[in-house]
C-alpha cells in the first residue's frame, strides 16, 4: 500500500530526529481514518527524563490530547520498530485500529516476539498488527545507531 509507504517515512524521519538528539531512533506516527496525520513522535526518555518516552506512547499521547479522548478508535499507528510490552499495552488501551510496524525486535518485542501481547488472553483490544515497508532501512538506522555507541 503506498499510503503506508508515505507515512513509515514520516515515521522514520521521526528516528532520524530522535537519533540526532541523542535518542534511540525509533519514530511512530498516527493518522486517523481519513489519512491525516495528527500525531508524530520520535523516542525522547533521555530529553524529557521520562521512561515512558518511547515514540509510540508520545504520539498517542498528542493524539489523545488533541482529540480530547484517550480512545483512539479508527487511527492507524506507524512504528519504525516492534514495540515494546509499555507500547503494545498502551496501542490496545487507545483501540488503535491498525498497527504497521516496519522492523521486527527479537530481543525487546513485544508483538511479534516475547510474549506476545496481543495474543494474551488479557488483551481486551487486538489492533490489525502488519508488517510495514522500510524494515530495512529502520533496522539499518538502529545497528548505525547503537554501533557507533559502543
Amino acid at each position: 500500500m503506498s499510503d503506508d509507504l508515505h507515512y513509515m517515512t514520516l515515521a522514520l524521519e521521526e528516528a532520524r530526529r530522535a537519533a540526532d538528539a541523542g535518542e534511540a531512533p525509533i519514530g511512530a506516527v498516527l493518522v486517523d481514518a481519513a489519512g491525516v496525520v495528527i500525531a508524530a513522535a520520535g523516542n525522547a526518555p533521555i530529553a524529557n527524563h521520562d521512561p515512558t518516552g518511547h515514540a509510540e506512547i508520545r504520539a498517542l499521547r498528542i493524539a489523545a490530547e488533541k482529540i480530547g479522548n484517550y480512545r483512539l478508535p479508527g487511527t492507524t499507528l506507524f512504528v519504525t520498530l516492534e514495540p515494546c510490552a509499555m507500547c503494545a499495552g498502551a496501542i490496545s488501551i487507545a483501540r488503535v485500529k491498525r498497527l504497521v510496524i516496519a522492523a521486527s525486535d527479537p530481543k525487546g518485542g513485544a508483538v511479534w516476539h516475547g510474549p506476545r501481547f496481543f495474543e494474551q488472553p488479557t488483551c481486551h483490544w487486538r489492533p490489525e498488527t502488519v508488517q510495514g515497508p522500510l524494515a530495512e532501512e529502520a533496522g539499518d538506522l538502529l545497528r548505525a545507531f547503537f554501533r557507533a555507541r559502543r
